[in-house]
């Protein structure tokens, strides 16, 4: 039974700037969907709707028991992501999609939120016995197999998160940091050999990210319309449902990946800031929380959850202004997606969760 004198430990100012993320991003889907703009927009509030219904179960729900299942959790994970490749709808050469009747999910999506579970859990039990890098397999190999499966569909932007999640988490844990340093070496020493093994798509991507105009049509074209809308929009922006770039067509996925790009040509500088500053405050009071809990296990549970946040952000605005590679990783709370917006109410649960229950009830 859920004790509402555990809402009084809820942290208002990430739930407040969470509803001012949503809130405007319904505005620019509204404005990133010309031909129909209500259309995106109410499926969105659909999911919305559905995400306050997870973030409210996740509150409700110890994170304790949470742990207690990890195990199944995980094995419910891989069950999903071997389904999606045996099932899964293919849309633009990947298979990331189950369909059940009219809802169309994406089961990479809810991984992330698994493997922040079931890591802190194992981290959590684990951690104070590593002390040699082979100890550090089990832990390699339970990120490693879902990784995998990911990157088969192929989804590397997923992927991504995994790998920060993993090198992120056992710094908190308090694995040593040679250890870690060892693992970026042997990360970027692999680059050269994993290069090989991406779709060709996935190569142009990153060719482009060195230099757009090697492919300005193909690869190159949607860096190149981004950073022409976001430098177009200057201090202020061309306004809400003003922006030409975004209105005429030439932002591809504007409403999706390259939603920033609206915000920049729209807003201009100064509300884009503006918006990043909400994010800046979840990230930095997410950090707040994981400092502040019980135990290493909801520390880790928060530290997983504003790494997925923080690396999404950064990923998300980097790509499209240039400055990393486009992998598809949509921009938190902003973005239109069913599967990406439930995933991260379910994260702020999680969050929120630890937080609430940092110390015990007084009298």
């Amino acid at each position: 039974m859920f004790d509402r004198r555990l809402l009084k430990n809820l942290d208002f100012l990430i739930i407040g700037a969470v509803a001012a993320l949503t809130t405007i991003s319904l505005f620019i889907i509204m404005s990133a969907s010309p031909e129909d703009p209500l259309y995106f927009v109410k499926r969105q509030l659909v999911w919305v709707a559905i995400g306050l219904v997870a973030f409210v179960i996740t509150l409700s729900i110890d994170y304790h028991d949470l742990g207690r299942y990890a195990r199944h959790l995980y094995y419910l994970n891989l069950a999903l992501l071997l389904a999606t490749l045996v099932l899964g709808s293919e849309a633009k050469g990947a298979q990331r999609w189950l369909q059940f009747g009219p809802v169309v999910v994406q089961p990479s999506e809810f991984a992330k939120i698994i493997i922040i579970i079931t890591l802190a859990q194992l981290l959590s039990e684990k951690a104070s016995e590593i002390h040699t890098l082979k100890d550090l397999v089990p832990v390699f190999v339970h990120v490693g197999v879902p990784m995998a499966l990911i990157l088969k569909q192929p989804d590397l932007g997923t992927s991504l998160v995994f790998a920060a999640l993993l090198f992120v988490m056992l710094f908190v844990a308090g694995v040593r940091w040679q250890y870690l340093a060892g693992l970026a070496a042997g990360g970027a020493a692999a680059a050269p050999v994993l290069f090989h093994f991406l779709k060709d798509y996935q190569k142009k991507r990153l060719l482009v990210f060195l230099d757009p105009s090697v492919d300005p049509t193909g690869s190159g074209y949607h860096v190149i319309q981004s950073m022409i809308a976001i430098g177009s929009g200057r201090l202020w922006g061309k306004g809400l449902f003003g922006g030409t770039q975004n209105r005429l067509g030439f932002l591809p996925e504007q409403h999706t990946d390259f939603i920033f790009s609206v915000i920049g040509e729209e807003l201009g500088f100064v509300r884009a800031a503006g918006i990043l500053a909400l994010y800046f405050i979840i990230i930095y009071r997410g950090i707040r929380v994981a400092a502040r809990a019980r135990d290493d296990f909801g520390t880790l549970l928060a530290t997983g959850v504003v790494t997925m946040l923080a690396f999404h952000v950064l990923v998300n605005v980097g790509m499209t202004t240039g400055i990393m590679p486009v992998t598809g990783i949509p921009l938190p709370f902003m973005s239109y997606g069913g599967s990406s917006y439930l995933t991260n109410m379910i994260a702020l649960g999680l969050l929120l969760n630890v937080h609430m229950r940092r110390h015990k009830i007084l009298f």
